[in-house]
């Protein structure tokens, strides 16, 4: 049976195997598509470390808490495709791999990898990672973790989609000044609380970068040094939480609205799915033609 391009396409959606594997696979099978599928996931636990150099760029956040919200994980896991991260098998994965987290023990992935998946089996995280590659046909990581236990605040999070997700706490105000924080914090992705946290490394390219285009206005010296200070004060602002103008009311900044409810925040994190993960962009119509002239 010819092998067509809509075969292959069909067997890549169900699978989200890469192009090759899956024609290979409707050779072998006569372009059956089913009995591609299935011989696809009884040979792919060998496959498993053929596909870990491939770009995992996709995927989710996931977070768990406990049953009194003192504590909380924050994870992101991985995958090649859309797709895959919408199966359901790829969610539950996560969101055990976010449970075990939360349950404590370990301090990075690596560790983390070789922990039961579930109390009381034997299965790893790892081991439960390389049968779902198998059973899905592509490569997925479980990429970095944060664990957060409540001091003298309250911890609140937000999730946008599946993609962003932040966990913030809070000492005083409520719920909904959490929820809006968080909400806030998911929106403007501020590098870090307050100026006195900004990295140093950033400030001086920064700061590199204004003078640059401050002189090529052709003023004086010292009307130039204070254009670079303004300037630098409005990066400040707009790059740390305290000072960015809060978005649902952009007439007060974060800070002003903090102590106008008495209260502050002790500590936040965010995720976002894939960043700084380079991302290869394919393109599937030019990938098939390029393989039928073979």
């Amino acid at each position: 049976m010819a092998i067509t391009a809509s075969l292959v396409k069909e067997l890549r959606e169900r699978t989200g195997a890469g192009m090759m594997e899956c024609k290979k696979a409707l050779v072998e099978t006569d372009g059956n598509v089913d009995a591609a599928i299935e011989q696809m996931r009884k040979s792919g636990q060998a496959k498993a470390a053929k596909k870990a150099g491939r770009i995992a760029a996709e995927g989710v956040i996931v977070l768990s808490f406990n049953e009194d919200s003192t504590q909380a994980s924050m994870v992101e896991v991985n995958c090649e495709t859309d797709f895959v991260g919408k199966d359901d098998n790829f969610t539950s994965f996560a969101k055990a791999v976010a449970e075990r987290v939360l349950a404590g023990g370990a301090d990075e992935v690596k560790t983390l990898m070789e922990q039961p998946l579930h109390e009381g089996e034997e299965t790893t995280v790892n081991q439960a990672r390389e049968a779902l590659v198998s059973k899905l046909g592509e490569n997925m990581n479980v990429r970095r973790f944060s664990r957060f236990q409540a001091g003298s605040g309250k911890l609140v999070s937000y999730r946008h989609g599946v993609r962003i997700g932040v966990v913030l706490e809070l000492d005083g105000g409520d719920d909904e000044l959490g929820k809006d924080l968080a909400m806030h914090i998911a929106a403007t992705n501020p590098v870090c609380l307050s100026a006195d946290q900004m990295p140093q490394d950033l400030l001086d390219k920064e700061r590199e970068i204004v003078a640059a285009q401050a002189k090529e206005s052709g003023k004086p010296d010292e009307i130039i040094a204070k254009m670079v200070d303004g300037r630098m004060r409005k990066y400040l602002s707009e790059n740390t939480l305290l000072g960015q103008a809060f978005v649902k009311d952009p007439d007060t900044t974060v800070e002003k609205l903090l102590k106008s409810k008495g209260a502050s925040i002790l500590q936040y994190t965010r995720f976002e799915v894939g960043e700084g993960i380079e991302k290869k962009q394919e393109n599937f119509a030019e990938e098939v033609m390029a393989q039928a002239k073979m």
